[in-house]
């Protein structure tokens, strides 16, 4: 028993040599070789292959991330009349589709609001003062209100008295109730679909923009 499995010991370890250097592959058993020539054979211009340095591969990432964002839809307005005009023949090069104008209303505007001071001084001084009692300001849209500091912006007169009355409970006496734009009418622009072939335009759209922003579409 022992002769028997000596023997077949033997002739596995044969039979795995003669596997592993090829001389059963006319019988269709070879192993599969790792080596070259043969991985090379089986690339796509292997000499063209070139590893980057890190300050060539970054551009090269960031355009294909840029390539890869999703499209959105931005918006901007209001305009008048007499800016629509203007607006029309920068888009008229845009695709069909691409934008559109819209007729829109941008509600009246109120506002929490302590002035007009007399000066500069005495805004900076009422600014120190809100910070130590915790309270947020911002400067009011409206120029007619400068300089002065807006509290809060409502769309209702009511909104805003009642945020002026909880003001008061914490020691803000001297603000009041401010309409700080009435309602708007015009045409709101739209951008449905912005990918970045059309992200490519914007900078010649801006002028025509008249200074208003593009913002994500509500």
């Amino acid at each position: 028993m022992l002769r028997l499995a000596v023997l077949l010991l033997l002739l596995a370890n044969a039979a795995y040599y003669a596997w592993s250097q090829g001389w059963l592959a006319s019988a269709g058993l070879e192993p599969v070789r790792q080596a070259e020539p043969q991985r090379l054979r089986q690339q796509i211009k292997p000499e063209a292959l070139r590893v980057l340095p890190a300050e060539e591969a970054r551009p090269i990432d960031m355009i294909s991330t840029a390539s890869a964002r999703a499209p959105e839809c931005l918006q901007a307005g209001l305009f008048e009349d007499s800016q629509v005009a203007s607006l029309r023949q920068a888009l008229e090069a845009w695709p069909t589709g691409s934008w559109s104008l819209e007729s829109a209303v941008e509600p009246a505007r109120w506002i929490v609001y302590m002035g007009k001071y007399p000066n500069l001084e005495n805004v900076s001084r009422k600014k120190a003062e809100l910070r130590q009692m915790g309270v947020s300001f911002e400067a009011p849209s409206n120029p007619a209100l400068e300089p002065g500091l807006s509290l809060g912006g409502f769309p209702t007169q009511a909104a805003a008295t009642t945020q002026m009355e909880a003001l008061a409970q914490r020691g803000i006496r001297t603000a009041k109730v401010v309409q700080e734009r009435p309602d708007a009418r015009g045409q709101m622009l739209k951008l449905p679909a912005l990918d970045e072939s059309l992200r490519l335009r914007l900078e010649d759209l801006k002028p025509a923009l008249n200074g208003k922003t593009l913002r994500a579409c509500r």
